[in-house]
């Protein structure tokens, strides 16, 4: 059995959803996972912030803005029969008033994430709906009755495969078993979200959890480029990537796929297709346990980085300096991308700076500081093995006109990053996408 997962923008429009169907009309089994319609998390949040404030008006406003007259101007679209049209507005009308009735509860944090859920419960209604009008065989499998997380907000695998198993054996028979991506249970038992990754994640732990053949990720775009291709001229996709060099690229930038939804797949070694929904003919990328024997495979860049450069005459000889400085990140949740050291320094980097004043103040009560804010980690992967030659080299003469403030070389052997200046990010990526694929390039 294959696990399939849709996009927002894969079924952010009815011709799209009609398109899925076509796409998984054949008569294999699969668990389909869908996200909200594009744009419908983003208006939750937008109702959810205005009720936390109390503000009823603005709250019952938009969600009138969603629903009128988009959602109802969906259903038209979507079905055919006066029967599917009838059964759409239903399951509209039904969430329309649902959302309504938060304007007269106390509103919490409770509330928010029940209201997030709304989007995902909407998506996969709408298409079960449409697959009951076209006369598939499906069935919607609500996920809070087998997504469940811990109290650290970490899913529990062993949970979701005993569950969903159970519910798949007694539904036997069935060819399309339709689910919401993103949403979850906690350990409360209380509607919650997986945050990280959303319904990539839910699609990644399913098939983790079924052992699934394979897991296909359907996005806008036509799987992993050798390089950002928003801002880079002449990328390419790449058709097989393993799981280790994924999840630098994925952390270190590249939008596709969320690192933490690599883990479940790598863990029990199903492997993750990344396929275009708009380009369905395309191949993508693979993401499989294959260890890859290439010199250069690909560059992501990640930005808003803060360095930290933390500089004392104690550090010299010294033991404790680092698990000192440590601590300080470790006491404020900090975590740390990058790391180098000298004899008497240490530059780092962090992406998360809420809590920069309280890390700061604490340091410099042992040791001087210095900050530069607004700079981008770019991450080269590729096979760096302790036994490889001549990669660096290709490396830094790409670089030779870009000044480097940080260089990470030896902690992975699938990954080299360098700290630069974010304004001379597109400089790097173009002369990296020169330098490291110029034999692709004249393909």
């Amino acid at each position: 059995m294959k696990v399939l997962k849709f996009g927002g923008t894969s079924v952010g429009k009815p011709e799209r959803m009609h398109s899925i169907a076509k796409l998984i009309s054949d008569k294999d089994q699969k668990i389909v996972v869908l996200s909200a319609v594009s744009g419908t998390t983003n208006a939750l949040v937008d109702i959810s912030a205005k009720f936390s404030k109390g503000d009823k008006a603005a709250g019952l406003k938009a969600i009138d803005d969603l629903f009128k007259p988009f959602y109802y101007d969906f259903v038209t679209a979507l079905y055919s029969t006066d029967e599917g049209k009838k059964g759409g507005k239903a399951i509209i009308d039904f969430h329309y008033t649902n959302l309504k009735a938060y304007a007269e509860k106390p509103f919490g944090e409770k509330e928010t994430k029940e209201v997030l859920a709304e989007g995902e419960l909407i998506s996969t209604k709408l298409f079960q709906e449409y697959l009951k009008e076209q006369r598939c065989n499906s069935l919607l499998l609500p996920a809070l009755d087998f997504m469940k997380t811990d109290a650290d907000s970490e899913p529990l695998l062993g949970y979701i495969e005993e569950k969903l198993t159970a519910i798949l054996k007694k539904n036997e028979g069935i060819q399309l078993y339709i689910t919401q991506g993103y949403i979850c249970r906690n350990s409360d038992g209380g509607i919650d979200n997986l945050k990280r990754g959303g319904s990539d994640y839910t699609g990644t732990l399913i098939g983790a959890a079924i052992r699934s053949e394979e897991i296909q990720i359907w996005t806008d775009i036509d799987g992993m480029h050798n390089n950002d291709p928003r801002i880079v001229k002449k990328t390419f996709p790449i058709p097989e990537i393993s799981f280790d060099e994924a999840a630098e690229l994925a952390y270190f930038g590249a939008k596709i796929l969320h690192p933490t939804c690599i883990r479940p797949a790598h863990e029990r070694k199903v492997p993750v297709r990344l396929l275009n929904t708009m380009q369905p003919e395309q191949k993508g990328t693979v993401i499989n346990s294959k260890p890859s024997d290439r010199e250069f495979t690909a560059i992501a860049a990640k930005d808003n980085i803060t360095a930290i450069k933390i500089k004392s005459v104690r550090m010299l000889n010294a033991y404790g300096f680092l698990r000192k400085v440590f601590e300080i990140f470790e006491k404020y949740k900090t975590p740390v991308d990058m790391i180098t050291t000298s004899e008497v320094a240490l530059s780092l980097t962090i992406d998360d700076d809420k809590n920069l004043d309280k890390i700061l103040g604490e340091l410099k009560e042992f040791c001087i500081v210095e900050v530069d804010k607004d700079q981008t980690i770019v991450c080269i992967v590729g096979s760096f093995g302790q036994d490889k030659t001549g990669a660096s080299i290709k490396i830094f003469e790409a670089l030779c006109a870009v000044p480097l403030r940080m260089i990470s070389y030896g902690g992975s052997n699938h990954n080299v990053s360098v700290l630069i200046k974010g304004e001379n990010k597109v400089e790097a990526l173009t002369a990296l996408n020169e330098g490291l694929f110029q034999k692709e390039l004249v393909k």
